[in-house]
């Protein structure tokens, strides 16, 4: 055994500590250590008392579309179970961006969650040089609601019953072929830019101001084809006033069965759906995301909620962990930057 040795000044002889200076370093550790359990008490006290108040659910797109009904849907549910209002506030404006940005500002604390989606975190993050917030580093995913494909539906007077013709008739003519979306940086947009970058073939875009404008431009043969909502476009298939090519997710949807996949169509890797999920500030307690990550997929699975959100089997309802919502985040982000990079698309 070495013996110790006091030494004047630091506590030290030969690297062994004197027995004041081994006791103050253990009250330090143990004062650390209370500290540290206080907080961890105050955390789970505050998750488990969550929420004490009204709780902002803020939407970056206007009242009645898809985003708003999943939020208000999901919202209400929450308020029934935990006795506590979600304020749905729909903060609009710049592609979704004013909203968005406004929440990833706000205090983290749980008391200001979004639904977001494809636009303001898969894909302006590539489509503009200045966004004000980064889709990942600045939020904390909570849970993947939703996702929904489009379809490609041509109008009947274009010389095309699959994607093979298309894709022949665009290489014969090429840029003459147009197609119509809700606009620039739209998920239907970047759908038809995919096909022109994975097909090899030239088609003109042609934005407008929304979904419906989009539609009825394509049912009046202003444009030849679009990659529309298929809740804005299944009743015209059905109806015969459009011609479905294929859908863009990863299997056939009950909506349409008869409408094959791109991959189906010949076109390997293709898969483009718009989705939506439930996000929250970055530092938002570990706790607090979890417990909204449980409830919302309970609400999930409720009948009624079932029933609304998947749109009559038009939508795949998806749930899962923060983490896997998180990864499929970064995944879409690098998917259209890949897109938006080689069609050259930037919005100032």
């Amino acid at each position: 055994m070495v013996p110790r040795v006091r030494s004047p000044g630091n506590g030290f002889v030969g690297g062994v500590l004197d027995s004041s200076e081994e006791e103050t370093m253990i009250r330090k550790l143990l004062q650390g250590l209370f500290a540290f359990a206080l907080v961890a008490a105050a955390l789970a006290a505050g998750a488990q008392t969550y929420p004490a108040r009204a709780v902002n659910f803020v939407v970056p797109y206007p009242a009645g579309g898809i985003y708003d009904l999943a939020a208000r849907v999901i919202g209400a549910k929450l308020a029934e179970s935990w006795g506590q209002p979600f304020l749905v506030q729909n903060r609009v404006g710049a592609n979704g961006i004013i909203g968005t940005d406004s929440v990833a500002k706000s205090a983290s604390d749980g008391y200001t969650i979004m639904m977001g989606g494809i636009g303001p975190h898969g894909i302006n993050p590539s489509l503009y040089a200045k966004l004000p917030y980064n889709p990942v580093r600045d939020f904390a995913a909570v849970i993947h609601v939703i996702s929904m494909p489009n379809v490609l539906v041509v109008h009947p007077s274009v010389d095309a019953r699959s994607v093979k013709d298309l894709i022949a008739l665009a290489r014969a003519q090429p840029g003459r072929l147009t197609f119509s979306s809700a606009g620039s940086g739209s998920s239907q947009h970047l759908s038809g830019e995919m096909l022109k970058m994975m097909a090899g073939v030239n088609m003109t875009h042609v934005p407008y101001k929304g979904s419906a404008p989009s539609v009825t431009a394509v049912l009046a043969g202003e444009v030849s084809l679009q990659f529309g909502n298929i809740n804005d476009v299944a009743e015209h298939v059905r109806g015969g006033k459009l011609r479905a090519l294929a859908v863009t997710s990863a299997q056939r949807i009950p909506v349409l069965p008869d409408a094959p996949t791109m991959v189906e169509s010949g076109i390997p890797g293709y898969e483009a759906t718009a989705w939506i999920g439930v996000l929250a500030p970055a530092a938002t307690p570990r706790e607090i995301v979890t417990r909204l990550n449980q409830d919302i997929g309970r609400v999930l699975q409720t009948p009624d909620v079932l029933a609304r959100l998947s749109q009559q089997g038009s939508a795949k309802i998806v749930g899962g962990s923060p983490e896997q919502f998180g990864d499929f985040i970064r995944a879409e982000v690098a998917k259209w930057a890949s897109v938006v990079k080689q069609g050259g698309l930037k919005v100032e």
